[in-house]
C-alpha cells in the first residue's frame, strides 16, 4: 500500500472515481461526503494525505482544511470549481498545500499527490518528533497516542486526548469554546456545557490548579491556550 487519503467530497460521482482511480494505484482511500464526516475521519485515524472540496454540507472545505491544519502537516489538496484566484489564496492562506480547479484529470491529480507525499514523507524523515516531554512531567507519545503524567499513563477518553494534542499543537494559541467544539466535535452551534465538562475533567487528570495552572490556562472572556513548557 502506497498511502492513506482521506477523499472529503459531496459528489459521489467524483469522489468514487478518485477512489477506484486511487484505489488502482496502490493507495487506500476512505471517502467522506460532508466536511463533518471528513472531520470525524480524520480525528479517528491516521492519514497520509487529505483532498477536500469546498462546497459542503455541514462544514465548508476551508473550515475543514483550518482544523486539520491546527492538529497535523499531512498535505492537504483543495479540489474545487471555485477558480477565482482570491478562492485559491484563500485556501493556500489556512493551510492547503495546494489547489486544483475542476474539472481535472485523474492523471494529473495523481501526479500532484505522488509529489506531496514525496515532501511529506521527506519531512517526517527530517523531523521525527514521535515523542515530547515537558518540564512538569508530561510526556507525549504520538505513535502510539498515549499521554504520560510522571512516567504514569493518563487514563484520558477520545475527546480528551484530541482537546490536549489540539493544544499542545498550538501552543500558546487561545482557543475560544466555539473553536474547541467546531474542532473536535465537528458542529457549528456550540454547547457550552460539553466543551466546559471536558475542559474540567481533563484539567483534573493533568492534576490542575485552575489558579496557578501549568499546562491549560483559562484567558478570561476569550478560551483557553496550553502554556507546558517543552523539556529541551
Amino acid at each position: 500500500m502506497k498511502g492513506k487519503i482521506l477523499v472529503v467530497e459531496d459528489d459521489l460521482e467524483i469522489a468514487m472515481a478518485i477512489r477506484e482511480y486511487l484505489n488502482k494505484k496502490g493507495y487506500k482511500v476512505t471517502w467522506a461526503s460532508t466536511g463533518v464526516e471528513g472531520l470525524e475521519e480524520f480525528n479517528k485515524d491516521k492519514f497520509d494525505l487529505v483532498t477536500i472540496d469546498i462546497m459542503m454540507p455541514e462544514m465548508d472545505g476551508f473550515t475543514l482544511c483550518k482544523n486539520i491544519r491546527m492538529k497535523s502537516e499531512v498535505p492537504i489538496i483543495i479540489l474545487s470549481a471555485k477558480d477565482k484566484e482570491l478562492d485559491k489564496v484563500d485556501g493556500l492562506n489556512i493551510g492547503a498545500d495546494d489547489y486544483v480547479t475542476k474539472p481535472f484529470s485523474l492523471m494529473e491529480l495523481h501526479a500532484r499527490i505522488n509529489r506531496h507525499l514525496e515532501r511529506y514523507g521527506s519531512f517526517k524523515e527530517e523531523n521525527p518528533e514521535n515523542s515530547i516531554k515537558y518540564i512538569d512531567g508530561l510526556r507525549l507519545d504520538f505513535e502510539n497516542n498515549i499521554i504520560y503524567l510522571n512516567d504514569q499513563r493518563l487514563n484520558l477518553t477520545g475527546k480528551e486526548y484530541e482537546i490536549l494534542n489540539l493544544f499542545i499543537k498550538n501552543p500558546k494559541k487561545i482557543f475560544s469554546k466555539e473553536e474547541i467544539y467546531e474542532n473536535i466535535w465537528g458542529g457549528s452551534k456550540l454547547d457550552n456545557n460539553t466543551v466546559t465538562v471536558h475542559i474540567k475533567t481533563l484539567r483534573e487528570k493533568l492534576n490542575e490548579d485552575i489558579r496557578n495552572p501549568i499546562f491549560i490556562e483559562t484567558v478570561w472572556g476569550k478560551g483557553y491556550r496550553y502554556i507546558g513548557e517543552k523539556l529541551l
